[in-house]
C-alpha cells in the first residue's frame, strides 16, 4: 500500500496540493495523510473527494520522532518532526512503511508531498 503524506499551508489551494502530489509521483497512492490538525481543511478534503481516496488524520503524537529524510525547523516544532509530509505518510502507512524518497514542495511552496509504502518482508 502506498500512501500520500500531504502538508500545506493555511492559503494553499486544491491545485496546491495536487501538483504536489503529482511531483511527488502520487498517481500510485492508496490513501491520502496529514496531520489531525489539517485533516479538516476544506482543500485537503476536496482532493481526497477528488480522487477517491482515502484520508487519514493523524495524530501528533504519531507524528513525533518518525524518521524523516528532510528537516523542516518550523515543522519540527510544531509536530516534533522534521517533514510533516513524510512523517504522515510514514505513520499512515503503519509499521516497517519505508519513504520512497524526500518531500517535494509544489510550485507554488504552499504544499508538500511525500510517498510511503509498507515493506512487503
Amino acid at each position: 500500500m502506498i500512501v500520500a503524506g500531504l502538508g500545506f499551508r493555511k492559503d494553499a489551494g486544491i491545485e496546491s496540493l495536487r501538483d504536489a502530489l503529482r511531483a511527488a509521483g502520487g498517481d500510485n497512492a492508496h490513501a491520502l495523510a496529514t496531520a489531525e490538525d489539517k485533516a479538516a481543511a476544506a482543500v485537503i478534503q476536496a482532493l481526497a473527494a477528488e480522487l477517491a481516496l482515502p484520508l487519514h488524520a493523524i495524530p501528533v503524537e504519531s507524528l513525533r520522532n518518525q524518521p524523516t529524510l528532510t528537516q523542516s525547523a518550523r515543522v519540527q516544532a510544531r509536530y516534533g518532526t522534521g517533514s510533516l509530509a513524510e512523517a504522515a505518510a510514514l505513520a499512515a502507512a503503519g509499521p516497517g512503511a519505508r519513504l520512497l524518497g524526500p518531500r517535494v514542495t509544489s510550485q507554488d511552496g504552499r504544499a508538500t508531498a511525500a510517498l510511503a509504502e509498507r515493506s512487503s518482508s
